[in-house]
C-alpha cells in the first residue's frame, strides 16, 4: 500500500493538540515544527485527515523538500521531483502560495513563477507534450521556505479546514473554528461537564464543543479539492471516510452547553449557525450580559473569547467588562475558566491571577490563553453519597 508524507499546518503554539489528534486517527508522526505537524498515511488517510481533524488548517501532500539559495537551484530541484506521480497530463496546476522566512530566496512571486516553470518542464519531458491544456482537476501547490530549505506540497483540502460550512453569520471578532476546537481540547472539559461561553459571539466555542460531544466530524458536510483526484485515490475512499464519520455520530447525547451575548442579533446568528451545524438542540443560547453569568451547579467550565478592544472606542469599556467577568467567576468558585484575549490588563481587571498562561498567535495577533483552574469534582461515588 502506497504511503504519503502529509503536512498539517495549525496555529502556532497548538502543535501538541494536533499531534494528539493525528495519533488518535492511527497515523505515525514524523516531524513536529512550529505551526505544522508532518505524518505518514495512505490515500485513505488523506480523506480521513481532511474529514476528522478539528485543529488542522489544511492537509498538504508533501512532494519535495530541499535546500536552495539560488533560483537555478530552486528550478533544478523542483524539476527533479516526480510530478508525473501526482499530476495527470491534463491537470490544472499552479503555485497558489509561496512564503519565505529567513531565506535568501524571498520574493513570493518569483518563487511561484520558477516552481511553475520547473513543473511544466518536468511534465513536458515525461508526457511528451509541448503544451498543457490544464482542463482537468485542480492540483494547487504551496511552497514554504524556512532558512533556505524549501518544502513543496499539493493542497488536498482547498478551502481552509476551519470553514466547516456551518458559520454563515459571524460577529465582529470571530475566533476561527480550528482555534476554538484546539483551545477546548487544551482544557479537561468533557461532555458530562457544564460549559458556558458568556461572550459567545457567533457561537463558535459552544458549537465546536457540541460537535465534539456528539462525535460530529468537522469535515462531514463540505467538499475537498482531492475528492476529484482519481489518479491518486478513488471516490470510494471519501465515501468510506464519511460512512465512518456517520457511524460515530451520536447527536442525542445529553449535554449542558450554553452561550450568552449582550447583542440579541448576534445570539440569533449563533442559533442559526448551530442549526447549520446540526447541534441547535444541544446548546442553550441567550441574550444576557456577563455580569449576570451564573449557574446553580458546581464544577462547570467557562471557555470564552471576550472583546479585546481592537477599536479605540471599545478599549475604555474593557476594565469594567473584565471586572464583571472576574466578579462572576468569583461567584462560580468551584468552576474552571479559560479566557483567550490580547488585552494586556485582563488579569489585573479581573482581579485574579491565572494558574497557567499560554501564548497563542491568533493570525498575527499575539493572544494569551489564561487558565483559572477550579477544584476537581469529587469522584462519582462521592457525588452519589452527597445526594443521599
Amino acid at each position: 500500500m502506497e504511503t504519503f508524507e502529509l503536512i498539517a499546518p495549525c496555529h502556532f503554539g497548538l502543535e501538541a493538540v494536533l499531534k494528539r489528534e493525528i495519533q488518535d486517527l492511527g497515523y505515525e508522526i514524523t516531524l513536529v515544527e512550529d505551526g505544522k505537524v508532518t505524518f505518514r498515511a495512505d490515500a485513505a488517510g488523506i480523506c480521513r485527515a481532511n474529514i476528522f481533524l478539528r485543529t488542522a488548517e489544511r492537509v498538504l501532500l508533501r512532494v519535495g523538500k530541499f535546500r536552495a539559495v539560488t533560483f537555478d537551484e530552486l528550478f533544478e530541484q523542483t524539476k527533479a521531483i516526480p510530478w508525473e506521480r501526482y499530476l495527470p497530463a491534463n491537470a490544472k496546476f499552479w503555485v497558489t502560495k509561496a512564503t519565505s522566512i529567513k531565506s535568501r530566496l524571498f520574493s513570493p512571486s518569483d518563487i511561484q513563477s520558477i516552481v511553475k516553470k520547473a513543473m511544466v518542464e518536468r511534465m513536458r519531458e515525461h508526457y511528451h507534450l509541448s503544451w498543457f491544456a490544464e482542463d482537468g482537476e485542480e492540483y494547487p501547490v504551496r511552497v514554504t521556505f524556512l532558512k533556505d530549505e524549501a518544502t513543496l506540497g499539493i493542497d488536498t483540502s482547498g478551502i481552509s479546514l476551519h470553514k466547516r460550512g456551518y458559520r454563515q453569520l459571524t460577529s465582529k471578532a470571530p475566533i476561527t473554528e480550528t482555534l476554538a476546537a484546539a483551545l477546548i481540547l487544551l482544557t479537561p472539559w468533557k461532555q458530562d461537564r457544564i460549559l458556558v461561553d458568556p461572550f459567545c459571539g457567533s457561537g463558535t466555542f459552544p458549537i465546536e464543543a457540541a460537535m465534539m460531544a456528539a462525535h460530529i466530524a468537522p469535515g462531514m458536510n463540505r467538499a475537498f479539492t482531492a475528492e476529484r483526484w482519481t489518479n491518486l485515490m478513488g471516490r470510494s475512499l471519501w465515501y468510506q471516510a464519511v460512512d465512518e464519520a456517520q457511524d460515530l455520530m451520536d447527536d442525542q447525547v445529553s449535554v449542558d452547553i450554553q452561550g450568552y451575548d449582550l447583542d440579541g442579533a448576534v445570539v440569533k446568528a449563533a442559533r442559526e449557525n448551530a442549526r447549520e451545524a446540526g447541534v441547535e438542540h444541544m446548546i442553550h443560547f441567550q441574550q444576557r450580559p456577563v455580569k449576570e453569568l451564573s449557574h446553580p451547579k458546581k464544577y462547570g467550565f467557562v471557555i470564552t473569547n471576550p472583546p479585546y478592544g481592537e477599536r479605540l472606542e471599545e478599549r475604555e469599556h474593557l476594565p469594567v467588562l473584565y471586572g464583571e467577568l472576574g466578579d462572576a467567576l468569583g461567584r462560580l468558585d468551584t468552576w474552571s475558566a479559560y479566557v483567550i484575549t490580547s488585552y494586556e490588563n485582563a488579569q489585573r481587571d479581573m482581579g485574579r491571577q491565572a494558574d497557567r498562561n499560554r501564548k497563542i498567535y491568533n493570525g498575527m495577533l499575539k493572544t494569551y490563553f489564561y487558565q483559572f483552574l477550579g477544584p476537581k469534582p469529587p469522584k462519582r461515588e462521592d457525588r452519589s453519597e452527597q445526594t443521599h
